[in-house]
C-alpha cells in the first residue's frame, strides 16, 4: 500500500476517534447544565452554612461552560467534515491538493489550540468545585447526589460522571488533534518534496534541451569550415 493510502486512512480512523471523544464533551456538559439549572459548576465556589448545611454559592461565569460545549460542538462538525472528505478521496483513489492541505494544518492547529484552552478550563474549574466539596465530605465524589443547594435546586445526581468524562473526552480529544496535525504536516510536507522534485526535473529537462539545441549547430559548424578546406586545398 502507498505511503499516501497509508495516511489517508490513519487520517480517518483519527477523525471518526476525534468524532466519538467530541460527543464526550458535548453530551455530559450538556447534561451538566440543564441539572444545574443553567448553572455552571467551574471555578464556582461557595461557604457552607452551619445552621442548615447548605453550600451558598457563588457561581461562576456560564462562558466556561458554554465555551466548552461550542469546542466539542466545533470539533464533531469538524470531524463529520474531514470524515466525509477523506473518505470520498479514499473511494475516488485520489488525495487532497497542496493548498488543502495547508488548510488542514492550519485548521487543525486552530482546533489543537481550542481544546487544549477547553481542556484547562474544565480540569482546573472542576478542581475548584472539588476543593469545595472536600470541606464538608470525604471525596468530592462523595458529594454527588446530596442535596447541597436547595435555594438554586441543582440535581447533583451526576456532576462527578458528567465532569469525569468531559475531562477525559476534552484531554482525549487534545492528544488526537494533535496526532491529527502530525498526519497533515506529514502529507504537507510530502507534497512539498513532490513539488521539489518536480522542479529539480523541470531544470534538468530544459538544460538537456538546451544542450540538444546547441549540438546540431556545432556539428554544422565544424563540417562546414572542413568542406571550405577542402575546396581550397583542390
Amino acid at each position: 500500500m502507498a505511503l499516501s493510502n497509508i495516511v489517508l486512512l490513519s487520517q480517518v480512523a483519527g477523525y471518526v476517534v476525534a468524532l466519538i471523544l467530541s460527543l464526550c464533551i458535548v453530551v455530559p456538559m450538556s447534561l451538566h447544565q440543564d441539572e444545574f439549572r443553567g448553572h455552571c459548576l467551574l471555578f464556582s465556589t461557595g461557604v457552607w452554612q452551619e445552621s442548615d448545611g447548605q453550600f451558598n454559592v457563588s457561581w461562576a461565569s456560564q462562558a466556561y461552560c458554554n465555551y466548552s460545549i461550542f469546542v466539542g460542538v466545533a470539533l464533531f462538525l469538524a470531524s463529520v467534515i474531514q470524515i466525509y472528505r477523506l473518505g470520498l478521496f479514499l473511494y475516488q483513489g485520489t488525495d487532497s491538493s497542496f493548498l488543502s492541505a495547508f488548510i488542514d494544518v492550519v485548521s487543525s492547529m486552530i482546533l489543537c489550540g481550542m481544546t487544549i484552552m477547553a481542556a484547562l478550563m474544565i480540569t482546573l474549574g472542576f478542581m475548584v468545585w472539588c476543593q469545595n466539596m472536600t470541606q464538608r465530605f470525604p471525596s468530592c465524589e462523595m458529594a454527588a447526589g446530596q442535596v447541597i443547594d436547595k435555594q438554586d435546586g441543582i440535581d447533583t445526581q451526576g456532576f462527578y460522571v458528567e465532569l469525569g468524562t468531559a475531562q477525559f473526552g476534552v484531554w482525549g480529544s487534545f492528544a488526537t488533534w494533535v496526532g491529527l496535525t502530525v498526519f497533515a504536516l506529514l502529507k504537507l510536507c510530502r507534497y512539498h518534496q513532490i513539488e521539489n522534485i518536480r522542479v529539480s526535473m523541470y531544470r534538468e529537462r530544459q538544460r538537456l534541451i538546451n544542450e540538444n539545441a546547441e549540438s546540431p549547430g556545432s556539428s554544422l559548424g565544424r563540417e562546414s569550415t572542413n568542406t571550405q578546406t577542402t575546396v581550397t586545398a583542390e
